[in-house]
């Protein structure tokens, strides 16, 4: 029996475990990024590891979220970041270099290693063959000590493309269509593994595009093949030699099986407030549109920003249509510099933003009240751009120029005929904003701004666990929800006490008081809970306000891991219609707590309605004696 994609990287990777679906195994992690988003707290844990130099083939701190410097904060922390990655062995992105997943796909991203960053959207490094996923930063930072990385072993999806896009089709509604099939949580516990002849015809980020927005199905990560047309982008960013031809057994077997004509799709869009929300532009045309974001890690390639200003040559933005533009990264930036295509979007009225994250995490750019705001990213969730009010709409980069002409929801088909932009047999190549580390890091000192607090750590499990439910929320709560990222908040991500003051206060204003009047106690949520961002914030502010469990319907991948680590319980009910039992400020009480943690099955008693509920601990008995410990560095301080 041949071997797929995903099997034969992990084979070559494994450290424990067997290839079975659903059963743990530990991973070796090749490459690791951080961004400064979530990287102050990565390095503080790798600190508290005590070890001198990552082990790592590289690793690299990013800085591309908190760009805005209105104080000092957040240039204090890139100072830290500098310093501590010039110390221990890590490259340094400097701000205005640009995206994480961007930089990484142009300068460092190699086929058939494992990459793991502290961002939910490193699955972009799959398209150019990489197994890439996203994790909490204390798993990052425990990766860059040469620690293994635990995940189950995925289901492999066969994503089988045919056929080519149609003029003005994109790599965008690729997987705008796949997320409509198959939801927001159609991928949980999946890799999705796009083969077929269709996949010639896309490019590198193209690909990257798709495997990037893979992040919102839920799945552990999505990847290409490494083929000629990777080989060709390496070539053109002067990296031949990190090519490997990568393609799965002519029997490999997959669990799963889908197709997409890609001449069959049209131009989509997903709809306020989710990205499953699918439906054609052409079915939109009336929606009147305030506003225009075309970037992100998603869509802010060099060939996108090409088509944007090719569609806006010789015109004008509409007079009520506000249009940004961020290259996604320096190379992509300069490079249109130099071949006037900067130009071209200036003149037709485009605001020029820093190759940076930016306006999709809310760091600026919020739009007006009630406004509508297509963008090119990869999530539109309620409040995410800064504006509570607003409808966001993804997009692709085609839509989004036209859409900015005309002042409303446009089919780019209506633009006449279509043209080809071909990818750059020489990328302008400059890593003069990338700095390595220190030869010997001894003698570095690391910086520490004011606004850098230590992170809370996990008291071991108590024999009794009771609490009061601080709060119910419903299905497909994110984590922007749980711990929001705004331009307010972001400076404070190294400042967990002071975050702990907005921890999920876009769905319920009073939980952070109720929280330290009860003296922590328990969340209950729906299904999918901790969708979206790999904050681990969202694990460690819950933490520092005493919250002992989270019990839900289901959870998203990476926040279910990040409870675990900080030692908080994600218990899910055995019986769903439990969830409708219970009410806020409900004493819940769980007796002799580590034996039942051995067991897998928790029994939560409801002391103020006299009720029990089985709750499933569905996790690996490492998993289980971190949580009995108090989380993963107790695990390994223990051991």
């Amino acid at each position: 029996m041949g071997l797929n994609i995903t099997q034969k990287i992990i084979k070559n990777h494994l450290v424990k475990g067997e290839m079975v679906a659903g059963q743990e195994i530990a991973i070796k992690i090749d490459q690791t990024l951080t961004q400064d988003s979530t990287g102050t707290m990565a390095y503080l844990q790798f600190e508290a590891l005590g070890i001198d130099k990552v082990k790592t083939k590289r690793s690299v701190a990013y800085i591309d979220h908190n760009v805005l410097q209105s104080g000092p904060e957040n240039a204090d922390d890139h100072l830290y970041i500098q310093t501590v990655a010039k110390k221990h062995g890590i490259y340094f992105s400097k701000p205005g270099n640009g995206i994480c997943h961007q930089v990484n796909l142009e300068r460092f991203g190699v086929p058939g290693d494992t990459l793991l960053g502290s961002d939910s959207h490193t699955p972009t490094g799959g398209g150019i063959g990489m197994l890439a996923m996203g994790a909490g930063g204390l798993d990052v930072a425990v990766a860059m000590g040469g620690g293994e990385y635990y995940i189950s072993m995925p289901k492999v999806v066969k994503v089988n493309l045919t056929g080519k896009l149609r003029d003005w089709v994109s790599a965008k509604d690729v997987i705008l269509e796949l997320l409509k099939r198959l939801t927001v949580k159609g991928g949980v516990g999946k890799v999705f593994e796009y083969c077929g002849d269709g996949i010639k015809t896309l490019s590198v980020p193209q690909r990257a595009t798709i495997t990037n927005m893979g992040a919102e199905l839920g799945a552990t990560t999505s990847l290409f093949p490494s083929d000629d047309v990777t080989l060709e982008f390496l070539k053109a960013q002067g990296r031949e030699k990190d090519f490997i031809e990568l393609k799965a057994d002519e029997d490999a077997v997959y669990d799963e099986e889908v197709t997409i004509d890609l001449s069959e799709l049209e131009p989509l869009v997903a709809c306020p407030h989710s990205p499953d929300n699918i439906a054609s532009a052409a079915s939109l045309k009336d929606i009147k549109v305030d506003q225009v974001c075309i970037g992100s890690c998603t869509n802010s390639s060099y060939a996108d920003m090409m088509r944007v200003a090719k569609i806006l040559e010789g015109k004008t933005v509409n007079e009520k249509v506000s249009l940004i533009i961020a290259p996604g990264s320096k190379q992509v930036l300069n490079m249109l510099a130099k071949n006037g295509a900067l130009a071209t979007m200036i003149d037709a009225g485009a605001r020029i933003l820093e190759s940076a994250c930016g306006f999709c995490i809310g760091m600026g750019q919020s739009p007006a009240t009630d406004a509508v705001s297509l963008r090119t990213s990869n999530r539109n969730f309620e409040g995410r751009s800064g504006t509570t009010s607003a409808n966001v709409y993804l997009v692709s980069p085609e839509i989004a120029a036209a859409s900015a002409l005309k002042g409303y929801i446009a089919d780019p088909r209506e633009l006449g005929e279509a043209f080809d932009i071909e990818m750059p047999k020489e990328f302008l190549i400059n890593d003069n904003l990338i700095v390595p580390p220190a030869v010997e890091g001894k003698d570095v000192e690391v910086v520490r701004g004011p606004n850098i607090k230590p992170f809370p750590k996990a008291k071991a499990l108590e024999a009794t666990v009771e609490g009061k439910v601080l709060t119910k929320v419903g299905d497909n709560i994110t984590t922007d929800h749980i711990m929001p990222s705004n331009a307010k908040l972001l400076p404070y991500r190294s400042n967990v006490p002071y975050l702990s003051e907005y921890c999920l206060t876009p769905c319920d204003k009073d939980f952070p008081s109720k929280a330290k009047e009860y003296n922590g106690g328990f969340i209950v949520g729906g299904s999918n809970y901790g969708q979206g961002s790999s904050r681990e914030h969202a694990a460690l502010a819950p933490l520092y306000l005493g919250v002992k469990a989270v019990l839900a319907k289901s959870f998203a991948r990476i926040h279910m891991a990040n409870l675990i680590n900080n030692g908080i319980m994600p218990l899910i009910f055995k019986n769903v219609e439990d969830y409708d039992k219970i009410g806020e400020l409900d004493e819940l009480l769980i007796e002799n707590a580590a034996v039942q943690v051995e067991s897998g099955v928790i029994v939560v008693k409801n002391k103020s309605k006299n009720e029990e509920y089985e709750m499933l601990l569905n996790i690996a008995d490492r998993q289980k004696e971190m949580i009995k410990l108090g989380g993963l560095l107790n695990l390994i301080s223990a051991k």
